[in-house]
């Protein structure tokens, strides 16, 4: 591993450096789940850098390259790409879905299931198409797509389930009768069994609005720059329980403020963080600060 450790925790490490040249120094089959948000290919510059949407794909495939290689057998690969348009055009722009194909026939990576994040939060934008000339809408999805090396990944949605909405509880207490549905369902009496909760949508709805945490708190107390594109914990938790176990570990290879390292830790997963910005991946500590927020780990180590 190369020396470049900025901080390590009970359970990870994080690096500061180019995150090809620290996944290439990773044992293959290491890691069982990656998640990460890489920047988007927008079409206007951000300061933590993005590339061009004619050149998102060749940019992003030796990263996924590394990916498929650290990878597990049974391991997965969670990524969330926002959307962009077309310059100049109020038309969508295609990049996302072009990096999906070539993710699945170049690479061979499976797609296990595509996901959306509504975030209420979102702006509405671009200003010029929503706002000035009110010919589209705003947009409030993103796509989070869950790839795989073979077929069938470790994953376990029983993990994730929710609560029971009230309609659903007053139908476990009730019971149902065997009966098919006009759709052709048969429903069945074990439909209202009591079975721990609903399980979950492919619809995960989180706002991008941290405001009081103490990374935030601290780093303006520093006069230091927070990351403008921070992951919101409920995502990296959705997937880390939902494709993992206590003990596996977790990779973010464009970690930022470094959320997906610290909600691994929180649940009991040991993890790695790589980050290329300096001064991100050093304020990025700050999330480790309150050990309070942090569920025991049981004396688990970290393995790198």
């Amino acid at each position: 591993m190369p020396s470049k450790t900025l901080y390590e925790t009970e359970l990870g490490k994080a690096y500061c450096g180019d995150s090809l040249e620290i996944m290439r120094s990773l044992r293959k089959g290491s890691i069982d789940l990656v998640v990460t948000s890489p920047p988007y290919a927008l079409h206007f510059k951000k300061e933590y850098g993005n590339a061009d949407q004619s050149e998102y794909v060749d940019w992003f495939l030796p990263f996924a390259e590394q990916i498929k290689h650290i990878l597990k057998d049974d391991g997965s690969f969670v990524l969330n790409v926002g959307g962009a348009w077309t310059p100049g055009a109020p038309l969508r722009s295609l990049y996302h879905y072009r990096l999906l194909l070539a993710l699945c026939d170049t690479l061979g990576f499976n797609l296990c299931q595509e996901f959306f994040w509504y975030n209420p939060a979102k702006m509405p934008a671009p200003a010029e198409w929503v706002n000035v000339r009110r010919i589209r809408v705003k947009d409030s999805v993103e796509y989070i797509f869950w790839l795989s090396a073979n077929s069938n990944p470790k994953a376990d949605n029983s993990r994730v389930l929710q609560e029971y909405s009230p309609d659903m509880r007053r139908l476990i207490k009730r019971g149902v009768k065997n009966t098919v549905r006009p759709s052709g369902h048969n429903i069945k009496t074990t439909f209202a069994a009591d079975k721990g909760g609903s399980i979950p949508p492919n619809l995960i709805e989180c706002g991008n609005n941290e405001s009081n945490s103490y990374y935030i708190k601290e780093s303006k107390r520093r006069g230091h720059k927070i990351h403008p594109a921070r992951f919101p914990a409920a995502l990296p938790s959705f997937f880390v329980r939902l494709l993992t176990a206590p003990g596996d570990v977790v990779l973010d290879p464009f970690a930022g403020s470094n959320t997906t390292g610290w909600v691994a830790e929180s649940l009991g997963r040991k993890w790695v963080a790589i980050e290329k910005n300096r001064q991100y991946a050093l304020d990025s500590q700050l999330r480790f600060h309150d050990k309070l927020d942090v569920v025991p780990t049981n004396g688990q180590k970290a393995l790198f």
